[in-house]
């Protein structure tokens, strides 16, 4: 990294703020390559992430601010304070007890709110999972998932009857949205209940249908028929051939 940053053109140009978006964009490539379980993938990802990090501490010390040895110092002190059942001789039993732990901690340093923590960019459904779990931290939580399960049948009927009392022609948007929100969130709630990542698990569903897509895609392609023109029936057909490899 000293060399790229001394001799390379592009590298010389490089800001906190440029490098930004391409770290977005590689923690997603890690992503799609943890969700196919390609090890080779991951471990390339994995080293991209790596030089993002370098070449931060890089720019920041040439501010002056700090380096890679105060970045990993402080992550160190960092999960050191944080898990005092093992360098401390505090208790803690299980996972929720850490988490409970952790976020006690964080409101005793500083934090004004155990949500502080929640990133304002996440994406929607990830920010969900990380203010249920947040909340769950400090016990402010459903007590099994049964009562989740009677909150996401209500927000359902909710829903639903917002959309039925929309007069002919007309949408109230925002209300609908709201609703939609309210479910969603529950839905969330209860994927967290039964250890289900939500975002994972739409994520999954994503490349599925993209599979799924594209075989009807080429498939119908191959036999000679253009999709603009083939009916919801035919197109149907080759989607369950699709289901069935």
């Amino acid at each position: 990294m000293d060399e790229l940053r001394e001799n390379c053109p592009w590298d010389k140009k490089q800001t906190l703020e440029s490098l930004r978006h391409l770290t977005i964009e590689e923690t997603y490539e890690l992503s799609d390559a943890i969700l196919d379980g390609n090890l080779v993938e991951i471990k390339k990802e994995l080293g991209d992430l790596m030089l993002h990090n370098v070449f931060y501490a890089r720019i920041a010390s040439e501010k002056k601010a700090f380096d890679m040895a105060d970045v990993l110092d402080s992550i160190c002190d960092k999960l050191i304070e944080r898990h005092p059942h093992v360098y401390a001789g505090a208790v803690a039993e299980n996972e929720d007890a850490v988490k409970a732990n952790w976020e006690r901690l964080k409101l005793k340093h500083g934090n004004k709110s155990v949500l502080e923590g929640v990133p304002a960019s996440l994406p929607a459904l990830v920010k969900a999972m990380r203010i249920q779990d947040k909340a769950r931290g400090i016990g402010f939580d459903w007590e099994h998932k049964g009562q989740v399960w009677e909150k996401i049948e209500e927000e359902m009927r909710e829903f639903r009857d917002e959309c039925d009392a929309q007069p002919p022609g007309e949408t109230n948007k925002e209300k609908i949205m709201e609703e939609f929100g309210d479910l969603l969130f529950s839905l969330v709630n209860y994927a967290r209940f039964i250890d289900i990542d939500p975002e994972e698990a739409l994520e999954r569903t994503n490349k599925k249908f993209i599979k799924r897509f594209r075989y009807l895609e080429s498939e119908s392609a191959r036999e000679g028929k253009k999709l603009g023109e083939m009916s919801l029936k035919e197109m149907d057909a080759y989607w369950e051939r699709a289901k069935k490899l």
